[in-house]
């Protein structure tokens, strides 16, 4: 896995079995004290999905850099698949052998309608380091709101 983690605004993930293979988030926003907004696209061969809003709250479970750091903290592997999930957007994570993880990362734009559509991409993250420095670039992009809070 290769991410551009320069700008704090933008976070690209780049598969590393198929580089054309991303996830893209970007222009994030704050709506309030309690959440974070951003947009997310998706890009494989002739396939690309872009969705705006995807919020996360200070409310919700877990957020999703802490679910990365779980998945490096649990760098031995484990069985069958974990998710996080937000309101359009949901990243299942499941654990292979010689330490790869493959993070499927799916659009949902509409949750209930019979005519909407999803779109998923999957990244190859190396289970350890690799894992660790994404989780670090997703806190990056997306500060704990609980932190922002005290503020």
């Amino acid at each position: 896995m290769r991410h551009a983690p320069a700008d704090p605004d933008e976070l690209v993930i780049r598969c590393v079995e198929n580089p054309d293979a991303t996830v893209r988030l970007y222009d994030r926003y704050f709506p309030d004290e309690y959440g974070t907004g951003f947009s997310v696209e998706l890009q494989a061969d002739g396939m690309r999905a872009r969705f705006s809003p995807v919020e996360v709250w200070v409310w919700d479970d877990v957020d999703l850099p802490d679910f990365v750091a779980g998945l490096a903290d649990d760098f031995r592997g484990w069985t069958g698949k974990r998710s996080w999930s937000s309101n359009h957007l949901t990243v299942d994570a499941s654990y292979h052998s010689r330490g790869w993880v493959d993070l499927r990362w799916t659009l949902q734009p509409w949750l209930t309608r019979a005519d909407g559509w999803s779109a998923s991409v999957t990244t190859w993250v190396e289970a350890g380091a690799q894992m660790s420095r994404l989780a670090g670039d997703l806190r990056r992009f997306l500060p704990d709101v609980r932190a922002r809070q005290g503020e």
